[in-house]
């Protein structure tokens, strides 16, 4: 198997209810950061600022799924985050779970925020 070099390409190693939840991930991603390009990095996917700054990546594993944003990001969520397993910037989404579609969409928005406002790079 070769490694992806397109979203689209990571996408079709996953089958089911990994395959939803990652589906719905992007989806979620493509509306909250239009101007945003999906990138492979680090063999996963990232959404790229059109100024070349990642805002946050997804990797989709075994049982679960993690969108990884900057550690402040996931920090300014930690009292909505509590249900979940987070990481340093990461939120883990077990598959089969819903998507928290609405809280997703609102840390991808302040991520762009942090860092069209506040200069927030990359980790």
């Amino acid at each position: 198997m070769s490694k992806p070099t397109t979203v689209d390409e990571y996408l079709e190693d996953f089958a089911g209810p990994g395959r939803e939840l990652l589906d719905q991930v992007c989806a979620l991603a493509r509306a909250a950061v239009p101007d945003a390009t999906g990138a492979i990095k680090w063999g996963h996917p990232a959404w790229v600022h059109p100024s070349g700054t990642i805002l946050f990546a997804l990797s989709g594993h075994k049982q679960h799924a993690n969108v990884v944003f900057t550690p402040s990001t996931r920090e300014a969520f930690d009292a909505e985050l509590t249900p979940f397993e987070t990481g340093k910037g990461s939120v883990k989404l077990p598959y089969g779970e819903p998507v928290p579609a609405e809280l997703l969409g609102r840390m991808m928005a302040y991520r762009v925020r942090e860092h069209e406002v506040d200069g927030v790079k990359w980790m």
